[in-house]
């Protein structure tokens, strides 16, 4: 990782002076494929609330040399998550008192290809483990290969995702509402859960 980067982990209210910061990161990398999301910072500041509410969440930022956030990631238990995000789990009979889920991983593009991507991964699987969780999961947004939006240049994740162990979970789905940055109103996405078991 370029020496000029700083990395912090936060945790619980600790994260409170950075939310805005986040949700601006969240705000401009979602609105890139596949997530095309139009976001507002007062919608993200209200989805973000949960982390500093709760004790055992996890935020890890970059900074770079002004102090400015360039990346970050975001880990909590599940079970302190919404019913969107839980029900999946409890349908699928998996206590969610063993789940970690993983919020998003963000980067700005100029920082991207350096390994802060596997950083990230290694921050937030650490701190599950440190906790005692089995599973660590996370969820992406399902796209079809010819999405009409789709850069030809866009390369999936998946190949990284499973070269850390995580496994597509088709029977583990969710879906949340969003405005496309090409949509007049919100509407519904589909989104497939990955995840990753660990022995105690």
């Amino acid at each position: 990782m370029p020496e000029n980067l700083q990395v912090h982990e936060l945790r619980g209210s600790d994260v409170t002076p950075w939310l805005e910061a986040l949700g601006g990161l969240r705000i401009r990398v979602f609105r890139d494929y596949p997530y095309l999301y139009d976001g507002t910072l007062e919608y993200e500041l209200d989805y973000l609330n949960v982390y500093q509410q709760t004790p055992d969440s996890l935020l890890v930022l970059v900074t770079d040399e002004a102090g400015n956030a360039v990346g970050a990631t975001t880990c909590l238990p599940l079970e302190a998550e919404g019913p969107e995000f839980k029900g999946p789990f409890q349908k699928a009979g998996i206590n969610v008192a063993d789940v970690m889920y993983f919020g998003e991983s963000i980067l700005l593009p100029e920082w991207r290809g350096l390994g802060i991507g596997k950083l990230f991964f290694d921050r937030r699987e650490s701190h599950a483990r440190k906790l005692g969780k089995k599973l660590t999961a996370f969820c992406a947004v399902d796209r079809p290969a010819d999405h009409p939006l789709r850069p030809d240049d866009y390369r999936p994740l998946d190949t990284f995702w499973e070269s850390r162990g995580y496994v597509k979970q088709p029977d583990l789905q969710a879906t949340f509402i969003w405005k496309e940055t090409a949509e007049e109103h919100e509407s519904p996405k589909t989104l497939t859960f990955w995840t990753h078991p660990w022995t105690p």
